[in-house]
């Protein structure tokens, strides 16, 4: 695979864009609640914050990766109703697990380049209602249906290749792998709005079901419904909704082919050093500025191959970050303090519009006490699709 123009320019920004409002549901289970209910909750969270009136919102972008998974094939359209914004240019954006980063890029992209104020973007999920076993089978849908998932391969199975690879290319073992399920489990239980509020050992991890060898359950990410929100405005009318703007500094985005098995190296994901790359070319900074990020540990090895692909370790030396306590709150780059997807929880459309809504709250210093970053200044959202074939990676700063 050839990866071209690794740094490129993006539309000319009129404007800067800001986050002036967020919201966010619990994530977990939902019984008996539709997507649209979900979606309006995040929504109206999220308008109250901003204090803008339906009148405000000159677009409206929503994330929904599946409509099997809630049964609801034209997703935006009933949630559009719910928030009672009929009239409102609408466009859905599908990412796989990065819908939500491509819903909020949609938007950012609208603000910038003049075309709209004021914006609200709406990720949302159902997973939970139609059972495990379909929806594994749902989301193995989404890989090259030809190659890949006629052969029987899952998620699960992938990550699993891309751990073994990783594990004998750089001496990983599964209790590095264990670590990053502890750390973010701690995390999750200072977080109200986390799925799960129980701490594991690495002996829980270690001696949990195994899924797809070196992989175990708790290695896992878990099925999640839940809806967050973000409201983006220019410049101009952020500073009529708030005091406390938080900036979008950069996004950048790539993509990679859609079979595994074409990869040269399966320990490394190359979209995201990519998205790295053009975020950090766009706002001017480095890895090295982060104080903060929030990365997309889908499985605890997606998260020590994020470590490298976005600078902050070399290849091959992400379990160290963990071994050495540097990505734990207090350390020198707090990573998923709000829990991540391991423990925070996975609703698919949801998930990179809930990164931006941690790094909003954040960077406002408005989460518990116990889990706030100190003296946060810029974070680091890094949020992908698939095994990499649809990645992000946005800055944000106050």
């Amino acid at each position: 695979m050839v990866l071209l123009n690794p740094i490129t320019r993006g539309p000319e920004v009129k404007s800067r864009v800001a986050v002036v409002g967020v919201g966010q549901t619990k994530f977990g289970v939902h019984k008996g609640q539709a997507l649209s209910e979900l979606a309006a909750e995040a929504s109206f969270s999220a308008m109250a914050d901003a204090r803008v009136d339906h009148s405000d919102i000159g677009f409206v972008s929503v994330g929904v990766a599946s409509g099997s998974l809630s049964g609801q094939l034209s997703p935006a359209a009933s949630i559009l109703d719910a928030i009672g914004l009929v009239g409102v240019p609408c466009q859905r954006s599908e990412a796989a697990c990065a819908t939500g980063s491509a819903a909020i890029y949609a938007a950012y992209s609208h603000i910038s380049s003049g075309l709209a104020d004021t914006a609200i973007v709406i990720g949302a999920e159902i997973m939970t209602q139609v059972g495990t076993s379909s929806a594994t089978d749902y989301l193995a849908q989404m890989t090259d249906s030809r190659w890949e998932y006629s052969l029987g391969i899952t998620f699960p199975g992938m990550f699993a290749l891309m751990a073994s690879a990783h594990m004998k290319e750089f001496g990983t073992t599964e209790e590095d792998l264990a670590l990053v399920s502890c750390k973010n489990h701690r995390n999750a239980l200072k977080n109200e709005d986390a799925q799960f509020h129980k701490t594991v050992s690495v002996e829980d991890v270690l001696g949990s079901p195994p899924v797809a060898p070196p992989l175990k359950l708790l290695d896992c990410s878990p099925l999640s419904d839940g809806a967050a929100a973000v409201i983006l405005a220019s410049e101009e009318k952020a500073r009529t909704y708030t005091d406390t703007p938080v900036w979008v500094r950069a996004i950048g985005a790539a993509s990679s082919g859609n079979l595994l098995s074409e990869r040269k190296h399966l320990s490394s994901i190359p979209s995201i050093r990519l998205a790295a790359m053009r975020a950090f070319q766009q706002s001017g900074l480095s890895s090295r500025d982060m104080d903060f990020a929030e990365v997309h540990d889908c499985f605890t090895i997606a998260e020590i191959i994020a470590y490298e692909e976005l600078g902050f370790a070399e290849r091959g030396k992400g379990a160290k970050l963990l071994r050495d306590g540097a990505t734990e709150i207090g350390g020198d780059i707090p990573v998923n303090a709000s829990g991540g997807l391991k423990a925070k929880g996975h609703p698919l459309g949801a998930t990179g519009v809930g990164m931006v809504v941690e790094l909003t709250r954040q960077l406002r210093s408005e989460v518990e006490k116990s889990r706030q970053i100190k003296d946060a200044k810029v974070g680091l959202a890094q949020n992908m699709g698939l095994t990499g074939q649809y990645s992000y990676v946005s800055i944000y700063s106050r």
